[in-house]
């Protein structure tokens, strides 16, 4: 199995994007929360990404934006398993990173994914992490949702990218509760702002997204 063939097989599932980071990129995981805290044999971790569609930053409601994060996070968590069971027809093992899900981190006091998936993307070469704390992909900017498998495949990585953000501040200047004024973004602060019970409505949403609306790159930068 080659990282080529991995990622036909990932664009195969559904992924637009794919892309191979070694296991020698991940030095400066958070204690607990490196791959091999998750998967002690892991070798590899496989990167890849699906397209958010783009007219949802610019509706008046957020139902769309809203439904799409919901309905895409599942699609991620389908395209790794369904991949992880191709791998053990392989007789290759690996296992899927949940896109959408986080723990309590006691010792940072942040909530954090068992393995960081913009880490993953970003040590893979899929993109790079911009000012508001998102990934910008080269082709699609920060429109996409991630997922990420480890396996214990010793596949080719992919080479990383040059970082794309070039600090503009817009993001910092948009967000209404001023959760960017440090280069570690106030994620209770932010979370309490954007997600939440519409009291109008009685809908759980995703009310605000002024960050990612005003990237220079929110939509990629290649032609």
């Amino acid at each position: 199995m080659d990282s080529n063939k991995v990622k036909n097989i990932m664009f195969s599932l559904g992924a637009d994007l794919c892309k191979v980071a070694g296991i020698d990129r991940f030095d400066d995981a958070p204690a607990g929360y490196h791959p091999l805290d998750v998967f002690p044999s892991c070798k590899s971790v496989i990167s890849f990404a699906c397209r958010f569609p783009a007219g949802t930053l610019t509706c008046k409601t957020s139902v769309p934006y809203t439904r799409v994060r919901n309905s895409i996070t599942a699609k991620m968590d389908a395209i790794a398993l369904d991949f992880c069971i191709e791998m053990d027809k392989h007789k290759i093992a690996a296992i899927p990173i949940p896109t959408n899900e986080s723990q309590w981190d006691i010792k940072t006091e942040r909530w954090r994914s068992i393995v960081s998936q913009k880490h993953a993307a970003q040590a893979a070469g899929l993109g790079t992490i911009g000012r508001h704390s998102l990934l910008i992909t080269p082709e699609f900017g920060s429109m996409v949702w991630l997922g990420a498998v480890l396996t214990e495949a010793k596949l080719e990585p992919d080479p990383v990218l040059n970082r794309i953000c070039n600090d503009c501040n817009l993001c910092v200047k948009a967000c209404p509760v001023n959760a960017l004024e440090h280069l570690e973004i106030k994620q209770q602060v932010c979370w309490d702002h954007a997600f939440g019970d519409n009291e109008e409505t009685k809908n759980w949403e995703i009310s605000c997204h002024k960050c990612r609306d005003i990237c220079p790159y929110n939509l990629g930068y290649q032609i």
